[in-house]
């Protein structure tokens, strides 16, 4: 059977155990050709093919329920429930998405792309077919790397208790996206290494039911496994043992470098668009080098990706025990990174935009009610950044500004930054969050302030009268440029760089009530609870006149951002000209 020809699971359970084994030669070279062409997860996908051509084998999906756990491992799932032509048909490529997403197929339950959510979400579905008294299968598929999720252990914990068919596969190919972190890491390869039988048996004690797979890439043993487990009555887990990167050399020897890569030449593994330029992850990683080397008490958290903060595995090894991964735990970072400050240490957590949502709770009660001098450098936080719906990097203006005690820094180019980061790292009054700006990478000419300490003062970058525009962060360069087009016009605004976003100046937005109508607040995120509703919110009792600008509050899915900026009015013509129909009534 070709690959074309296959519209459904109902396709391949008519195949012999050597057509299986041939399909899963054929998806996995489909697989590479697409993902070489236009990037995406490459490692995770390669060494799940034969699990997933086994669980679509085995179970009646989509009767029987399938949660796939961050999605990162959902390729081969997509080209087996209807959609191989978007694999196929280079024209297609975009026409499926990187994660699970119900608005696709039926075979996808849930939009997913944070880990460590699958068992919960699987443990759910458990729970309401029981209660509906129907039968069907539920199955839980989780990697290794997210059960260091304090979110897969609740899962697991209650799962355990739910007394009828429940089944967990965990997908063990000893890696998270680098290496694993945490004590639950030397059971698995207590288990690996005894081929299940070992005394003592996480799973076990939870009170599941156990079976392991030591070739969790032979197609034959998986169905053979999913088979002593279907239509069980009780919790289970199968526990498999992949290869993270299966069949492609390069994705195989470096698994790290493998698991998310930009289009490749596929002979040689080399990146078809190469990019040297300078970038923050690298900045953030020199700078605090340079500081652990000063200070043996300065330390850098990561939550499971190390990548996204420059630390390669040189620079964690050069780095020793002051950098800390805690797995993907981010709860655990902040609460730690908390502890660590208490004791006198000095903790810098960075972290994507929409990864820090998860630890609110630790934001507020572990760092913030208790005044610790956490560090939090935010990476992504932008319009410009990442644009699943999944990894939005809108909302932690929002979520963080609104907290009481917190500073929040939002730097402009590549001198503030150091120059705030400096600052947060060696003051001990506040914990402090640095945004880091968006789009591209700039510098500055002129000084930049060493000291922060003297909270909430905004700084004029131009002088004018009649608007001052407020740019927060890396869209001061929309406030100029909109400051620019209206010079033309002949208009001369003040521009604003507020470098504060948790808070209003005062002094400063009093003062703009002498010779300004108008004042205008840009803001590279939500507008709802966002940076300009304080500015806004300030001057309501007056006859000044706000505008504030931003994104709705709204989930967007692989947006073009030429086209998000125009429909939220975030160009400067744009801006331009609702500055003059404003200052017009």
């Amino acid at each position: 059977m070709q690959l074309s020809e296959i519209s459904s699971p109902a396709d391949i359970r008519k195949m012999s155990i050597d057509q299986l084994k041939t399909l899963c030669d054929d998806l996995r070279r489909t697989f590479l050709t697409k993902i070489s062409a236009h990037g995406g997860h490459v490692g995770p996908n390669l060494g799940l093919v034969e699990a997933t051509v086994a669980l679509h084998y085995v179970f009646d999906t989509p009767k029987d329920k399938i949660v796939f756990d961050v999605s990162h491992q959902t390729y081969i799932h997509k080209m087996l429930t209807g959609r191989i032509e978007a694999f196929l048909d280079p024209d297609k490529y975009d026409d499926v998405t990187g994660y699970t997403n119900p608005h696709e197929s039926p075979y996808d339950l849930f939009t997913i792309g944070h880990t460590s959510t699958a068992v919960s979400l699987a443990g759910g579905i458990a729970k309401g077919r029981d209660l509906l008294n129907q039968k069907y299968n539920v199955v839980a598929l989780v990697g290794d790397g997210s059960l260091s999720g304090g979110e897969a252990f609740e899962g697991l914990d209650n799962g355990a208790t739910l007394d009828s068919n429940f089944i967990v596969i965990v997908n063990d190919n000893e890696m998270s996206i680098a290496e694993n972190h945490g004590g639950l890491y030397g059971n698995l390869a207590e288990l690996r290494k005894t081929r299940g039988n070992a005394p003592d048996n996480y799973f076990k004690t939870l009170g599941y039911d156990y079976i392991y797979v030591g070739e969790g890439n032979n197609v034959e043993a998986l169905i053979d496994a999913f088979r002593k487990v279907k239509d069980t009555d009780h919790p289970v887990v199968v526990h498999i043992h992949t290869d993270k990167g299966k069949g492609y050399k390069p994705a195989e020897e470096h698994k790290e470098q493998w698991h998310w890569s930009m289009p490749f030449d596929l002979a040689t593994g080399n990146l078809l668009h190469p990019d040297a330029s300078e970038n923050y992850a690298d900045i953030f990683a020199d700078e605090m080098l340079k500081q652990m080397k000063a200070n043996p008490g300065v330390c850098v958290l990561t939550a499971g990706t190390p990548g996204v903060i420059g630390f390669t595995p040189e620079l964690r090894k050069k780095a020793g025990k002051q950098f800390i991964d805690v797995g993907i735990a981010e709860q655990e970072a902040v609460a730690m990174a908390s502890g660590i400050a208490k004791a006198g240490g000095r903790p810098c957590f960075g972290v994507n935009s929409s990864f820090i949502q998860r630890a609110y709770d630790q934001l507020s009660q572990d760092v913030a009610i208790n005044n610790t001098p956490v560090v939090l450098n935010i990476f992504y936080g932008t319009i410009l950044g990442l644009n699943d719906v999944t990894h939005l990097g809108w909302f932690d203006i929002a979520l963080i500004s609104n907290i009481p005690g917190w500073v929040f820094l939002a730097p402009t180019c590549v001198e503030e930054y150091l120059a705030m980061q400096r600052w947060a790292m060696r003051q001990q009054d506040y914990p402090v969050a640095i945004r880091i700006p968006g789009g591209k990478l700039c510098h500055c000419d002129t000084t930049v302030d060493t000291d922060y300490s003297n909270l909430n003062k905004y700084k004029i970058v131009k002088e004018g009268d009649t608007v001052a525009i407020i740019g927060a962060g890396s869209f001061l360069s929309l406030a100029i440029e909109t400051a620019t087009l209206l010079e033309k016009l002949g208009i001369k605004a003040t521009v604003i760089n507020p470098r504060y976003l948790s808070g209003v100046d005062n002094a400063m937005l009093d003062d703009l009530k002498r010779n300004h109508k108008a004042v205008i607040t840009l803001e590279d995120g939500i507008l709802d609870g966002g940076f300009g509703e304080k500015i806004a919110r300030y001057y309501g009792p007056t006859d000044m006149k706000v505008g504030c600008y931003g994104l709705k509050k709204k989930f967007e899915d692989r947006y073009d951002y030429t086209s998000i900026l125009e429909a939220n009015h975030l160009t400067a013509p744009q801006i331009s000209d609702d500055i003059l129909a404003l200052l017009a009534n």
